[in-house]
């Protein structure tokens, strides 16, 4: 993991008041150490917290398909903040522990994908190729597409998109969990 060389802002910061607020707002009145890191500039926090809250709150897709995608994200990119953060999720929107467990294995021989059922095999699928390759599979889109419908596919493909942006910030700028702070 990438040192951490750029400060977190303060956990008690108050200013800028809106965007600050919007955060805690979101976050349930705290700010998590990736809060803290991006508050090292507001406008991009601003647009950061816009997104994220859409992506995890407003869109039709089940939240499993989404916290698979997450999860898949962050084990692929080695972003523990990331996993630390999204497997008490998938267990909320239903997953079981054995899933979140065997996400740990995505992406190598020893990943038990029968444990998943068909969408969110093509959701794992989805993952690994635009975390890996960039190019998804046609087959892979073209069966989310019949499972889900058009406005889910293209939500699930933004989930990931989305996680890979996030992933990629956490590790270059050294975030670690709020369980291992200094």
């Amino acid at each position: 993991m990438t040192k951490q060389i750029i400060p977190y802002q303060p956990i008690d910061l108050v200013e800028p008041k809106a965007i600050v607020d919007a955060v805690r707002a979101r976050r349930g009145g705290t700010l998590l150490n990736l809060d803290r890191m991006l508050l090292n500039s507001p406008n991009l926090t601003r647009g950061w917290n816009a997104l994220l809250k859409e992506v995890r709150e407003n869109l039709s897709l089940d939240d499993r398909y989404k916290e698979i995608g997450m999860c898949g994200v962050a084990i692929l990119n080695r972003a523990e903040y990331e996993y630390f953060h999204h497997a008490p999720e998938l267990l909320k929107a239903g997953g079981t522990q054995q899933q979140v467990d065997e996400i740990r294995k995505i992406g190598t021989e020893a990943f038990n994908t029968s444990i998943f059922s068909a969408i969110e095999q093509d959701v794992i699928a989805l993952t690994i190729a635009m975390t890996r390759d960039i190019e998804v599979p046609e087959a892979v889109m073209e069966r989310l597409t019949k499972s889900l419908g058009n406005q889910a596919t293209v939500e699930i493909v933004a989930v990931v998109a989305t996680y890979n942006m996030v992933s990629r910030f956490l590790i270059a700028t050294g975030i670690n969990p709020e369980n291992t702070n200094h």
